[in-house]
């Protein structure tokens, strides 16, 4: 299968920022038109954009979903939307996917209850995200430990469209991927993984790509503080 590139938008307070290691505390605002970064990013030829509503993710309130529909309005049938952050329940769920989101991201309500991702994968295509501190998955924005190992969880969810696993000691750091334990994990699975955290250079792009079965790979900091375009990512995947 070939690798798709996620460039990622995170949301707070309806700018794009990035924080690191999901500290709220350690932010930094990279633009306040959310809507002309991701049509930037499709005019580079990404077919997916990755989108993180902080906001939701922290407090359960959809603050930023005007913000989410007005992304997807935008990039209107020229690529897909996937989109995470406070998705608790099918009627979070369907009201993304009545705004225009291609396919939800679930981490804190799939960790408590698995059976949700059944639900809501019935509405519109789930990617569950296991954000993990060294194989041990946290929940509620990355603010508390599950007691959840990332290896038991990947066998848990058979309706998953993907997984989308993060190394939350990576996020946000450009410190480089994790190469050896996503491999583990998509050996592991037949759900497509989508690797997330440390992305710093074309060369950690090339060096994901090499995973076996690996589905995609997301990236955010990497691309607004220049160390590669879009452009130059998706043609290191080709």
């Amino acid at each position: 299968m070939s690798v798709e590139l996620y460039p990622a938008i995170d949301l707070r307070a309806g700018r794009v920022v990035r924080l690191e290691q999901g500290d709220y505390e350690v932010e930094t605002v990279y633009g306040d038109d959310p809507v002309a970064v991701a049509t930037a990013f499709v005019d580079e030829g990404a077919r997916w954009v990755h989108v993180v509503d902080l906001d939701a993710a922290r407090s359960g309130d959809p603050v930023n979903r005007p913000v989410v529909a007005g992304i997807a309005a935008a990039l209107g049938g020229r690529a897909a939307l996937q989109t995470g952050g406070g998705v608790r329940s099918v009627a979070d769920a369907r009201a993304l996917a009545d705004a225009g989101v291609e396919r939800v991201v679930m981490g804190s309500a799939a960790i408590a209850d698995p059976a949700l991702v059944d639900a809501v994968a019935e509405v519109v295509p789930v990617a569950v995200g296991l954000d993990h501190r060294a194989g041990e998955l946290a929940v509620h924005g990355w603010t508390r430990r599950s007691g959840v190992r990332l290896d038991d969880a990947l066998g848990r969810f058979p309706a998953a469209a993907a997984f989308v696993i993060t190394d939350i000691g990576r996020d946000g750091m450009l410190s480089g991927p994790d190469v050896e334990g996503l491999a583990a994990a998509a050996s592991a699975t037949d759900v497509p993984v989508i690797a997330s955290g440390g992305v710093a250079s074309l060369d950690d792009v090339v060096r994901l790509a090499g995973i076996d079965r690996l589905g995609g790979i997301i990236t955010g900091r990497a691309i607004y503080e220049g160390r590669f375009t879009v452009a130059e990512a998706i043609e290191a995947l080709r």
